[in-house]
């Protein structure tokens, strides 16, 4: 859908006709939404093609008719595995316009559309793309609290459980973060290169719009290393804690087995076909089955000596797992 708007003293409100001044807004593009992009507006099939790239990178190209900037701004969808990723906004600056075109709704573009950004002006060009870019960045800072916030949700339930559902989403909260981390580093390359293009002339108040709009984004991205660390390390935490778990039913079924390899044996003499002690006793099979069972009780008795003995010979780890408990 391509919206024309222009800017009022009361914010901006939708124009049938293009002007001067005005900011052609262009989400959700279809197929001829495209086509009238190429033929109203003059942006090449190129350039559109590669806004509508999922895998874009964020960069700055100079034409002479135009100046494009290409940034990357977050994207919420539930219907994905990743519930938050990042698509291309092309940001189109002409002599006496402005276009953008993205192929998806993102907040950053509806706060200026919807006019939650006070004294934004359409004369200053360099100040509507740094608003978007700052806008973007906090967008940036919401995804991610809230991706910390579902993380640790996830936490606490694989504490008590750890199950495969909760593993999943916790690797879809880390491609996110990937994602989120990927892009806010091409928008920092775009944020440098934005002050030294001489055709911008960022003024006095874009100077330091500028500088604000670099420090948000600085601190997303911090924030993403953060938290991208420690999703790694409490991935791997929940793989030793999977490998120790299945370690502790591998050892419980390997005594087990050896347990019942005892009375096994037993059965085993008596079942060939040669001549054996006391096989002529009517009662034989009875003392071969409590012969067997005691045999398997004193074999549970070793086994749970040796554990009891095991404690017994780390008193350190017993006395700093009791202290524990009474803290």
């Amino acid at each position: 859908m391509v919206v024309v708007r222009k800017r009022t003293p009361q914010g901006f409100v939708e124009c049938p006709d293009v002007a001067s001044g005005c900011w052609i807004d262009a989400r959700n593009v279809s197929a001829e939404d495209l086509v009238r992009l190429e033929n109203d507006f003059g942006l090449s099939a190129e350039l559109l093609a590669d806004i509508m790239d999922v895998d874009e990178q964020s960069r700055i190209e100079l034409e002479d008719e135009y100046t494009v900037i290409i940034v990357r701004v977050p994207v919420y969808d539930t219907a994905l595995e990743a519930v938050y990723y990042t698509v291309p906004i092309g940001i189109i600056l002409f002599a006496d316009t402005i276009v953008t075109v993205c192929q998806r709704s993102s907040d950053a573009i509806d706060d200026i559309a919807l006019n939650r950004v006070r004294g934004l002006s359409m004369q200053g060009k360099p100040a509507f793309v740094l608003n978007i870019l700052g806008r973007a960045a906090l967008t940036y800072l919401k995804a991610l609290k809230q991706l910390n916030r579902n993380a640790a949700h996830i936490e606490y339930a694989l504490q008590k459980s750890v199950r495969n559902n909760e593993l999943i989403q916790l690797l879809s909260t880390q491609k996110s973060l990937v994602y989120l981390t990927t892009s806010l580093k091409g928008n920092a390359n775009v944020l440098e290169r934005i002050k030294r293009i001489p055709s911008l002339k960022l003024k006095d108040d874009d100077c330091d719009l500028w500088e604000d709009v670099v420090t948000d984004n600085a601190q997303a991205l911090e924030m993403s290393n953060i938290y991208s660390s420690i999703m790694t390390g409490t991935m791997d935490a929940f793989a030793s804690v999977i490998s120790n778990n299945l370690n502790i039913v591998m050892k419980r079924l390997a005594l087990i087995n050896i347990i019942l390899m005892i009375p096994t044996l037993i059965y085993s003499f008596y079942g060939m076909n040669v001549h054996l002690p006391f096989q002529d006793f009517a009662g034989m099979a009875f003392v071969i089955t409590g012969f067997s069972l005691a045999a398997a009780v004193i074999g549970v008795w070793l086994v749970s000596w040796g554990s009891s003995t095991h404690e017994k010979i780390n008193p350190k780890r017993k006395f700093l797992n009791d202290e524990h408990g009474q803290r």
